[in-house]
C-alpha cells in the first residue's frame, strides 16, 4: 500500500498546514505535555477548540449537519499528523468529541443534538464519562447506580469511580441500573447528566504523579429530566457499546503517551559512554522495534478510522490497537527513564522535556485499565474477532437482584 500524499491529499495538507503556521500555539518541544488540572489550561484549550470550530478544523469526520466537514479517514489522519505539531497535544474534550458525541448522533434525539453537539464541537461544554464502579471496572454491565422515575424526571442514587475530568466537566454520560429485575446487560438506562444538577458530589483522586485528573462522584437524589434519557428505557447498553467501541478506536489507533519520534530524539541528545544512547547496537535495536510496532500500530488503526469516518460504529478490531497501544507506551516511557539513569528520577523544569517521560511513565499504567482492561480486550479479541468460544457466565439469564455479590458471601 502507498502512504504517500496523492494529490489531493498534499493540497488539503498544505491547506492544514497554512492555516495551523497562522493560527495555532507556538511549536512545541517535541512531547512537551500540559496539565488538564491548570485551569488556565483548560481555557486556553477552550479558545482553540473553539478557534478551530470556527474555522471548520474541528471534528473533521462529523457530518457537516453537526459541524463537522464529513471528511475521510485519511483527512483526519492528515490533520492530526500537522496539529501535533503544534502545542495543542492534550485534548480535554476526547472524551465527548471522539465518544459522547458519538454515542448522541446515533441514539439521540434531534433536541439532544441540537442542544449539546454544537457547545460540545466548539469546547464551550467540556463533557465526562460516568460508567464505571468500586464493584463494576471491567464488568461496566455489573453497576449498581440506580435510577427510578418519579414524574417526568428521573432520580440517581450511586457511586461512580474513575471519572477522568468530572471538576471541570459541564455535562456527563451516565448509565444506570432502571431495572432490577432485568438480566444485568437489560436493565440499564443511557443518560445526559447536567453536572452542576443538587446532590452531586466530586471528590478528586491524588495520582501518584501527583496529579488528581480522576474523581469519584456521588449522587444523593439527583434529578435528571426524562428528556435526558438517550435511547429508549432499558437499552442503555446499546449506547453504551457505542461509547466504548469509539473510545477503544481512539485510544487504539496510536501509542499512547509520547511517540517513538521522542524517544529516539531523546536518545540522540543522551550522552552514553564515548557518544550518545542513539550509538549504541542495543539502544538503536530497541528503538527500532518502537518504531516498527508503532506504524503497525498506526496503520491497523486507520481501518478503525474509515469505519467512524463512514458513520459507523466502531467494530472490535479497536480493542486489538488499545491492546498492543497501550502496553508498548508503557515499555517506552519505561526504556526512557532507563536511558536517563540517575537524572531519570528527576521531574518538573529540570528534567528532559520538562519530565515528560516521567509523567508518561506515571500515568502509563492507567491506559491499560481505561477503555477496558488488557483481560477484558483479550475476552473481546478472541470472542468476537477470532471468534472462539465464550467464557461461562454464571449470571447469565438471571435478574440481577437475585445476583450474588461481596456482601453475600
Amino acid at each position: 500500500m502507498d502512504f504517500t500524499d496523492t494529490p489531493e491529499e498534499a493540497a488539503f495538507r498544505a491547506e492544514a498546514r497554512s492555516w495551523l503556521e497562522a493560527n495555532a500555539p507556538q511549536a512545541q518541544p517535541t512531547g512537551r505535555l500540559m496539565s488538564m488540572e491548570d485551569p488556565e489550561a483548560v481555557k486556553e484549550q477552550q479558545d482553540w477548540q473553539a478557534l478551530k470550530a470556527d474555522a471548520g478544523w474541528a471534528c473533521l469526520t462529523w457530518p457537516e449537519e453537526y459541524g463537522g466537514r464529513g471528511a475521510n479517514a485519511i483527512q483526519n489522519v492528515i490533520w492530526n499528523q500537522e496539529e501535533s505539531r503544534f502545542r495543542t497535544r492534550v485534548n480535554i474534550f476526547s472524551i465527548g468529541l471522539g465518544m459522547l458525541g458519538p454515542t448522541i448522533m446515533t441514539h439521540g434525539t434531534e433536541a439532544q443534538k441540537a442542544r449539546h453537539l454544537r457547545p460540545m464541537l466548539r469546547g464551550e461544554e467540556i463533557w465526562c464519562q460516568l460508567f464505571s464502579e468500586p464493584g463494576a471496572g471491567s464488568d461496566v454491565a455489573g453497576l449498581r447506580t440506580q435510577c427510578v422515575p418519579d414524574g417526568d424526571d428521573w432520580v440517581c442514587n450511586g457511586q461512580k469511580i474513575w471519572t477522568s475530568g468530572a471538576h471541570y466537566s459541564r455535562w456527563g454520560a451516565l448509565v444506570a441500573r432502571t431495572d432490577p429485575d432485568a438480566v444485568k446487560h437489560a436493565g440499564i438506562s443511557y443518560f445526559i447528566l447536567d453536572m452542576e444538577s443538587p446532590g452531586i458530589e466530586i471528590r478528586p483522586i491524588q495520582q501518584i504523579d501527583g496529579g488528581a485528573g480522576f474523581s469519584e462522584v456521588f449522587f444523593n437524589d439527583v434529578r435528571i429530566p426524562g428528556e435526558n434519557l438517550v435511547g429508549s428505557i432499558n437499552d442503555g447498553w446499546r449506547c453504551a457499546i457505542t461509547t466504548l467501541m469509539n473510545e477503544r478506536a481512539s485510544l487504539g489507533t496510536s501509542v499512547q503517551g509520547l511517540g517513538v519520534e521522542a524517544l529516539i530524539e531523546l536518545a540522540r541528545n543522551t550522552n552514553w559512554q564515548d557518544g550518545t544512547a542513539l550509538d549504541d547496537p542495543g539502544v538503536r535495536r530497541r528503538l527500532a522495534d518502537f518504531f516498527i510496532r508503532s506504524k503497525g500500530l498506526q496503520y491497523t488503526g486507520y481501518r478503525s478510522l474509515t469505519a467512524i469516518s463512514r458513520g459507523a460504529t466502531p467494530g472490535p478490531e479497536g480493542s486489538i490497537g488499545k491492546l498492543v497501544g497501550a502496553p508498548l507506551g508503557q515499555e517506552m516511557a519505561s526504556f526512557a527513564v532507563d536511558l536517563q539513569e540517575e537524572s531519570g528520577a528527576v521531574r518538573g523544569a529540570d528534567a528532559a522535556l520538562e519530565g515528560a517521560w516521567q509523567a508518561s511513565y506515571m500515568g502509563s499504567p492507567a491506559m491499560r485499565l481505561a477503555g477496558g482492561t488488557d483481560e477484558i480486550l483479550r475476552n473481546i479479541v478472541a470472542e468476537r474477532v477470532l471468534g472462539l468460544p465464550s467464557e461461562m457466565r454464571a449470571d447469565k439469564g438471571m435478574a440481577f437482584r437475585e445476583i450474588p455479590t461481596g456482601s453475600d458471601r
